[in-house]
This record gives C-alpha cells, sequence and structure tokens, in this order.
C-alpha cells in the first residue's frame, strides 16, 4: 500500500500552525507561591505571594487563640488580597499562652525576615492585625526601626491587656456578687483552663436564671454597664435608644451566650503570660465607674421598673471589692501589652459600633492616649454600623487598606477615611460618622484612677 503524500496546501497549512505555536506560546499567570517554615523561637510561619507581586507585604497579626500560623483574617479576605497582588506572611507567635503578646511583635518581624529571605525585600509592609492581633499591630506601629509604613487595626483590643482585665472583672464581680453571694464563684488566679471554665459556666447559669425577674434584669444591666457590653446583639438594628428592657435582652444574650465563658476562661490564659493576676476591684469607686457609663440612663431605668435601690447596690460592690492584684504581673502586662500611643507611622484603626468582646470603648481610650503622645496626626479612627467582634464584610477592611496606603503614599489624609469615601470604595454603605463613648472602668477613668 502506498503512503499518501501530503499535497502542497496541506504542508503550507502544517508549517503555518507549526509556526504561530512557537512564535506566540499561551501565556499562563505564574501560581501563587507557598511558603512555611519554623523559627528560631519555635514559632511557625506562613506566607503566600502572587505570581504578579505588586512589591507590598501584608504582615498580618491573628487574634486571641490557638498558636497556629494564618497570613489573613479569613480565606475570602486572603484571596482578594492575593488577587490585588499583595502578598502575605504571619506567625504563629510562641507564647507563652494564647495571650502572646511577649514574644508577638518579635515574631511577626521575624516572619517578615523569613519571607524576605525568600523572595527579597518587599518595597513596603503594612502591618494588619485582627483583635488581639490589632494590638500587635499598634505595637509594630511603635516600632523604632520603622519596619512597616502603616498599620490597619481590625476590632482591635488597642486599650490593652490592662483595661480588659479589669473592666472584664468589673462585670463579673457585680454579677457574682449581686446575684449569687453565696455561691463563691472564683474571679481570679485559676490554677487551670479547667477551673476558669468552671467559673465561666457558673456565671453564665447565675445570669441566665436571673434574667427570670425585674430585679435580675435590672443588675445584669448594670455589670453589662461596667463591663461595655453593647445594647446591640443581634438583628439588623440596633434597639431604640430609650427601648431600655430590650436594649438589656441583647446584653443578657450576649453574656449567656458566648461572652463570659469566653472572658473567664480567657482570663487564665492572660494570667498564665502575665505571671499572675493583674486585675483589681479593692479601691474602685462603682458609683464613679457608673456615672462614667454611657448605660446609665438604662440601668438607672431598669432600677426604678424592679424597685430596687440602685444607690445601695453600688455601695455594696465598693464596701465588699477585695480583689487585689499581683504587682509583678501589672509589670508584665504593662511592659508587653499596653500601647504607648508614640506612633512612628500612620495608623487606621477600624471597629463596629457594637462589639461584644473588644467594646469600641476602646478606641475612644487609644485615641486619648496616641493624642496625648503628640502623634493624633498619625491615627484615623472609622466605624462600622454593625453588632458583632471583627464582623466587617471583606470588602470594607480592604477599602481601609487602600485608605491607610494612600496616607502612605502622600503623607496626607485628606478625606480618605471619611465615611462617604469609604462607602464608596468598599460599596456597602455601613461607614458612618461615630464618636465612641468612654472606657467605662478603663485606667485613668472615674472610679479607677
Amino acid at each position: 500500500m502506498k503512503t499518501r503524500r501530503p499535497t502542497r496546501v496541506a504542508a503550507l497549512v502544517t508549517a503555518v500552525l507549526a509556526a504561530a505555536f512557537v512564535a506566540a506560546p499561551v501565556a499562563v499567570a505564574e501560581a501563587t507561591r507557598h511558603y512555611t517554615g519554623t523559627l528560631p523561637s519555635g514559632a511557625s510561619w506562613v506566607a503566600d505571594v502572587p505570581g504578579e507581586w505588586n512589591g507590598t507585604v501584608i504582615l498580618y497579626s491573628h487574634g486571641f487563640g490557638p498558636l497556629e500560623p494564618r497570613n489573613a483574617p479569613d480565606s475570602e479576605t486572603g484571596q482578594a488580597l492575593l488577587d490585588g497582588g499583595y502578598a502575605l506572611v504571619g506567625s504563629s507567635y510562641s507564647g507563652p499562652s494564647w495571650w502572646a503578646l511577649e514574644s508577638a511583635v518579635r515574631d511577626q518581624f521575624a516572619s517578615l525576615d523569613a519571607l524576605t529571605g525568600e523572595i527579597g525585600a518587599p518595597r513596603r509592609t503594612i502591618a494588619w492585625g485582627t483583635s488581639m492581633g490589632g494590638l500587635v499591630s499598634a505595637l509594630e506601629a511603635e516600632d523604632g526601626r520603622h519596619r512597616v509604613v502603616g498599620a490597619l487595626t481590625t476590632c482591635g483590643l488597642v486599650a490593652g491587656a490592662l483595661n480588659l482585665d479589669n473592666y472584664q472583672l468589673d462585670g463579673e464581680y457585680a454579677l457574682s456578687r449581686l446575684l449569687a453571694p453565696g455561691q463563691g464563684i472564683k474571679l481570679v488566679r485559676y490554677t487551670g483552663p479547667e477551673e476558669a471554665a468552671a467559673a465561666g459556666a457558673a456565671l453564665t447559669k447565675v445570669t441566665a436564671d436571673a434574667q427570670a425577674t425585674p430585679a435580675g434584669r435590672a443588675r445584669i444591666a448594670l455589670a453589662a454597664a461596667l463591663m461595655n457590653v453593647p445594647t446591640w446583639f443581634t438583628g439588623a438594628t440596633p434597639p431604640g435608644p430609650r427601648d431600655y428592657a430590650t436594649q438589656e435582652t441583647h446584653q443578657e444574650a450576649a453574656l449567656t451566650a458566648f461572652v463570659l465563658n469566653f472572658t473567664m476562661s480567657g482570663r487564665y490564659q492572660i494570667e498564665l503570660a502575665a505571671g499572675g493576676n493583674s486585675s483589681f476591684t479593692a479601691g474602685v469607686d462603682y458609683r464613679a465607674l457608673l456615672r462614667g457609663s454611657s448605660h446609665t440612663q438604662q440601668v438607672r431605668a431598669l432600677y426604678r421598673q424592679a424597685g430596687l435601690d440602685l444607690d445601695a447596690d453600688l455601695a455594696t460592690l465598693t464596701r465588699d471589692a477585695n480583689i487585689t492584684a499581683d504587682p509583678g504581673a501589672i509589670r508584665t502586662l504593662a511592659r508587653t501589652s499596653t500601647p504607648t500611643g508614640r506612633l512612628q507611622v500612620p495608623e487606621l484603626n477600624l471597629h463596629t459600633v457594637a462589639d461584644q468582646l473588644v467594646p469600641v470603648e476602646q478606641e475612644n481610650w487609644y485615641g486619648h492616649v496616641v493624642a496625648a503622645a503628640g502623634r493624633g496626626h498619625l491615627l484615623r479612627q472609622a466605624y462600622v454600623q454593625g453588632t458583632g467582634h471583627c464582623a466587617f464584610q471583606p470588602a470594607e477592611t480592604i477599602a481601609g487598606l487602600h485608605a491607610l496606603e494612600k496616607r502612605v503614599a502622600t503623607g496626607r489624609w485628606d478625606d480618605a477615611t471619611t465615611p462617604e469615601r469609604l462607602n464608596a470604595a468598599a460599596g456597602t454603605g455601613r461607614y458612618l460618622w461615630y464618636q465612641p463613648p468612654a472606657l467605662t472602668g478603663g485606667l485613668g477613668e472615674p472610679g479607677r484612677r
């Protein structure tokens, strides 16, 4: 059988197609590169670098919880950042507990160094932290070596650990003393996580049971005010400004759903890191504390409805307050976990107006600290009309990132952080003009000076 020879036309077509394939190969985007490693401290780190890297590294600091490496707040935000050309890096922290402020800043900068060893020096690095990680990024913004050019804190615990421990203890003490004085629920100096969890469960049950009576509801509102618990927990809109009864149901629901169990278990981790108890009730004037709260009118109204003597309860709390702090624990948290406000680079803070775990009142305290340090021109704070801890939409935080980048590039904030500009960038419409109330029970605030 003879083999057919290709015709001249067929041979020409074959040659043209072959030449076209060689001359114009299909372009394939470089894939994202993934890196992991272990730091000398024992912390692990993780990084992702997009194929079309824009030269900016996001140094991401995760919040309170297991010491596992993360380099983005969530997968959706992380993917959006990679799609935008940003490289992402973050460490697990090396402890000594979940409250890892002793090591976090050092481990974060070490993870940045490890990534730089793999990909070369970035054009710039921006710190981004969530919750406890927001405190980490705020401390990174105080770094005199200028390892970062700016910091973005989201739902950041920017008032630091000493304030956190104290106002949480105020609320827990009020619930225990006024609702279950005979139970002896342990509030500090836990011997282990089991004891802390048991105390949280006991106080949660006491609070849930008290919700059945007007007197119990009034006293829950008092404790929530001392603890800076917002009056909006669920739903698309908050209760009305004078709907005090509904406001209290939101506070009780938050306390019993997760807040008390979370904060009391978390206290053990903070005590472990601090080497003791850093909070106190002894010497606190609880009448003055309530007077400084934005929830005073709500508490007074519910006490009147219940027929209770509010002044008597406040006097009881002040008279019986006998929890003292361990000086060494205070020194440790003052050194590791308290911002000075001496910013070296621009910082933008984002917060929902109703955050059950890191109250928006922390922004008020932090803003005063930064202003007192003479760095107010470097700080901007923006607020989202929403309820929940870190309950942002990815577009809202990325809009904040771009506003911060504008400040870094131009040296001016201009109107980049106004609600109008942030809403235009995010497309959600939830940014609003807002002034957070003072932090009840904060260091230097009325009642605790």
